[in-house]
């Protein structure tokens, strides 16, 4: 099912309470944000976070899920400590299309039942996936429609998306043509900054 925005930035409080309804059953979504449209589910759903790494043929366990954010003020639940350096890199590239690979609290590993010991925080410059965020009052643990190494047209099209996957996901929001550029990842585990991925986030450090 589509659910229609529109922009993606445009805000409906209506279909934004249908997405949330869906999410709080423990369903699978596909969201839009500033890069690729994401497979998006509740953090705190074991269900759906089981659900969603089937999709992409892994178990849990072995799935790495980024988790989308609404504000740095959030993080403190999920991360360690961030050093000050850090964070100043962060404060000025969010929201945009960057994901912070950053040392893991006691809690994520729980969340995903394994040992994981760092974890992929994303704060898209995107309204609607940040209020849906904000009014579900946890992160959405996500993943790309598209493999890494193989982004095809079609996930770029929220209409196409809804044909082809859409039987496995409870619906698909559609904020008009997403990018084919996937986010620029930043390794900044044990204090240090280095970019392992350069998507379209500007490297600016």
């Amino acid at each position: 099912m589509l659910v229609a925005f529109f922009s993606s930035n445009s805000i409906d409080d209506r279909k934004i309470n249908e997405v949330l309804k869906a999410l709080r059953k423990g369903e699978v979504i596909v969201v839009p944000t500033d890069t690729v449209y994401s497979f998006a589910c509740d953090l705190n759903n074991k269900k759906a976070l089981d659900k969603m790494a089937r999709l992409k043929d892994l178990k849990l366990k072995k799935a790495h899920f980024s988790l989308i954010c609404n504000n740095l003020s959030s993080l403190s639940d999920y991360t360690k400590p961030i050093d000050r350096r850090v964070y100043k890199i962060m404060n000025k590239a969010l929201p945009g299309p960057y994901t912070f690979i950053l040392d893991a609290s006691n809690l994520v590993p729980k969340l995903f039942g394994n040992n994981k010991k760092d974890v992929g925080i994303r704060i898209p410059d995107n309204d609607i996936v940040r209020t849906l965020v904000e009014q579900l009052g946890n992160p959405l643990a996500v993943t790309s429609v598209h493999d890494v190494d193989s982004i095809v047209d079609y996930t770029t099209d929220p209409q196409a998306i809804e044909e082809q996957i859409g039987k496995d996901v409870a619906l698909v929001i559609d904020a008009g043509f997403g990018q084919n550029v996937p986010s620029t990842i930043v390794d900044c585990t044990n204090g240090q900054i280095e970019v392992v991925r350069e998507g379209i986030g500007e490297v600016f450090f």
